[in-house]
């Protein structure tokens, strides 16, 4: 049976293997001998590493997705790709192409059908569909309306649907009576 090491001889190992690496390698170079640092992490100036930079060009950390005709204001994207997930913010049942932003007219039931139109438009410039998205937030401006929306929201999610919060919020943008968020995973080769 293998002996548990207490922690005064844990911390006199690292120190050890620390004091072991050259002082021109960097504390992640350190950390990465340790094995303290998540799998593909090489040290700089290995082979590994220097292999795997001329390989590929890192991945930006985020890319802007933003659709023509999707109403949009000056202070968001509609959508953010940051490594396998696509983060869409709030949409409203805005016309598109209409400027300033106008609701689609007649009730909550054609609002959400142009709120979902328009993620629909968000997630296919992002190269993703309904089938990719496992969260979504939905602001209701009243509760009274939550079945009803259930209806149409279903439409676009008749099985499976993703993992989803809905909360009433007074004063959501331009008066709308509803509006959702959602998280998407990015699909293989979407880039």
């Amino acid at each position: 049976m293998e002996r548990v090491r207490t922690r005064a001889e844990t911390g006199a190992e690292v120190a050890r293997v620390a004091r072991a690496v050259p002082k021109r390698r960097s504390w992640r170079g350190a950390a990465c001998m340790l094995g303290a640092l998540a799998v593909g992490c090489a040290p700089s100036g290995s082979p590994d590493a220097d292999a795997g930079r001329a390989a590929a060009e890192p991945a930006p950390r985020k890319e802007i997705i933003q659709p023509e005709g999707v109403a949009r204001l000056p202070v968001f994207s509609s959508a953010v790709r940051s490594g396998d997930l696509i983060f869409l913010s709030g949409a409203i049942g805005a016309l598109p192409g209409v400027s300033p932003p106008t609701l689609a007219e007649g009730g909550i039931i054609p609002e959400t059908r142009q709120t979902m139109d328009n993620l629909a438009a968000v997630l296919e410039a992002a190269g993703a569909g309904w089938e990719d998205v496992v969260k979504c937030t939905v602001f209701l401006a009243d509760m009274a309306d939550y079945a009803i929306f259930n209806e149409v929201y279903l439409e676009y999610f008749p099985e499976d649907p993703p993992a989803r919060s809905a909360l009433a919020a007074a004063g959501l943008a331009f008066d709308a009576r509803v509006e959702v968020e959602c998280i998407a995973a990015a699909p293989e080769g979407s880039r």
